[in-house]
């Protein structure tokens, strides 16, 4: 009997595997899909090789970043010591009440907001704090015999203690990520990154040298009665003070601008270039004289004014409350050159990265 055209087929294909039910594969990919969905996105990830970062709630970062930052700045500090046989607690005193140490306290937990809350990352406030905490160890260095290598570790703990905690709770902005895409970005370059440094390395070092020549030793003779020597101040000159102010310069760039530089243009420039005196209400007017500037000269006068601010507070109350017999009108003297070397500098890198 001949075989029908079925089992004829069959006998052709001994090795061909049953077909599969369409209904079936349905099922089975519903399952899958589901069991998918089932496990945390966290351990997929971690499956693909792609560990993801927990993120912590918006409302707990700044408290763990201030809190980082003190402990950073408690054990840095005491290593410091142990490493230095104490020389920094030798030429500054330590908080007497409550008071003192609760307004040095709420001084850094203002300094940290500032920077939080002024959406700057980890370079920015490394910059800033380098600005800012930088004149009272230059102060302890030339006039108080510190060691230069204790005082610069000294300001490395200080500049660890806010950068740290930003570095890891805060991604680094455009500006500083090198592959970014922001306007601009050849004005970022090494070359005009040295050329801008440069020009705030002068400024800072006409400002501090001309202060020492011809207003700080009067004011270091009659105001900072522990002063253990007067010697530098009459004997500085522009290469003495050039590594010092070189740190000073590069700081002021990076902090003003590299930021300035990238800034595009914005909506409300076109709101500006379109104003008219003449028929503006007097609130237009007022608003035009007191903040009618473009987004980038925004930027420039935001962080120029930021560095200015937390130089002399800071520089003051370093001065007041940490160095041995220093008075208010000295702290604030030598804190406004300080002051007026960051106004300067914010100027001048305004005109070169202006329109």
């Amino acid at each position: 009997m001949a075989p029908s055209r079925r089992s004829a087929k069959a006998a052709a294909e001994p090795h061909a595997s049953p077909a599969v039910d369409r209904n079936e594969l349905t099922v089975v990919e519903k399952i899958t899909k589901t069991a998918e969905l089932a496990v945390p996105k966290e351990i997929t990830a971690v499956a693909k090789g792609h560990a993801a970062r927990p993120t912590l709630p918006t409302q707990a970062q700044f408290p763990l970043a201030v809190a980082l930052s003190f402990v950073t700045a408690s054990i840095g500090y005491r290593v410091l010591g142990e490493l230095t046989n104490n020389e920094l607690a030798a030429v500054t005193q330590a908080q007497d009440t409550w008071g003192e140490v609760a307004v040095l306290a709420g001084w850094k937990v203002f300094e940290l907001a500032v920077g939080w809350f002024g959406n700057l990352d980890s370079l920015d406030v490394a910059t800033m704090n380098l600005l800012s905490h930088g004149p009272v160890f230059y102060l302890l260095s030339t006039f108080y015999n510190l060691s230069p290598s204790t005082a610069i570790s000294a300001l490395l703990v200080d500049i660890a203690s806010v950068a740290l905690p930003f570095y890891g709770l805060r991604p680094l902005s455009a500006v500083h990520t090198p592959s970014a895409k922001v306007p601009n970005r050849e004005l970022t370059d090494i070359g005009l990154q040295i050329y801008t440094a440069a020009l705030a390395t002068g400024i800072y070092t006409v400002v501090i040298v001309l202060s020492l020549q011809f207003l700080l030793p009067r004011v270091l003779i009659l105001y900072f009665s522990h002063l253990p020597t007067l010697v530098p101040a009459y004997t500085a000159s522009y290469a003495t003070l050039l590594p010092v102010t070189v740190a000073f310069g590069a700081a002021a760039s990076n902090f003003i601008f590299a930021p300035f530089a990238t800034t595009g243009r914005a909506r409300e420039d076109e709101r500006i270039g379109q104003f008219d005196p003449a028929s503006a209400s007097l609130g237009e007017t007022v608003w035009w004289n007191v903040w009618g500037y473009t987004a980038k000269t925004k930027v420039v006068i935001r962080r120029t004014a930021i560095a200015a601010l937390v130089t002399g507070i800071s520089t003051y109350l370093s001065c007041r409350m940490s160095i041995y017999g220093v008075e208010p009108t000295g702290a604030a003297v030598y804190a406004a050159v300080w002051v007026f070397a960051a106004l300067f500098s914010g100027v001048g890198l305004g005109l070169v990265g202006g329109d």
